[in-house]
């Protein structure tokens, strides 16, 4: 099994696409934490901190406050692993049902006009793109990123 890397501030810096004062100010405000210290006292970063630095990123871009993005966190860290398998195990038989849906669609799709398909399309795709999105941030924000 390999090393797990761990980071300096800099290079956590930079990964994340921040400035090494935000590192600062997140971990006083306990939002992250160094995984240790070296001898000679310098913090190091785990490359879970880099995934939370990433999700801190997104909610910021989202407009949460980061008292908000604090609470979120906690619930997050609170999940235990038994909740999110039966989630995700939830979540995959509902896609595998809409799956089925699709294929039943089909037939009746590759009917239709080209205008009424548009139409269709239209109507459905704002709707398929907000899933879709709510499960890409579901599954890059949550605990099992």
């Amino acid at each position: 099994m390999g090393v797990a890397k761990l980071y300096r501030i800099g290079e956590l810096a930079k990964a994340a696409e921040v400035s090494e004062r935000t590192i600062d100010y997140y971990t006083k405000l306990g939002l992250i934490r160094p995984e240790t210290r070296t001898q000679t006292n310098y913090r190091l970063y785990s490359s879970e901190t880099l995934l939370r630095l990433t999700r801190i990123n997104e909610m910021k871009r989202e407009k949460y406050s980061l008292e908000e993005i604090r609470e979120k966190l906690k619930q997050w860290e609170k999940l235990s692993g038994e909740e999110v398998t039966e989630k995700l195990s939830a979540l995959e038989i509902h896609m595998q049902q809409l799956e089925r849906e699709v294929k039943e669609l089909q037939p009746i799709i590759s009917k239709l006009s080209p205008n009424q398909a548009k139409r269709a399309f239209a109507e459905l795709m704002p709707q398929s793109l907000a899933c879709i999105e709510a499960l890409r941030i579901i599954l890059n924000q949550g605990p099992f990123s």
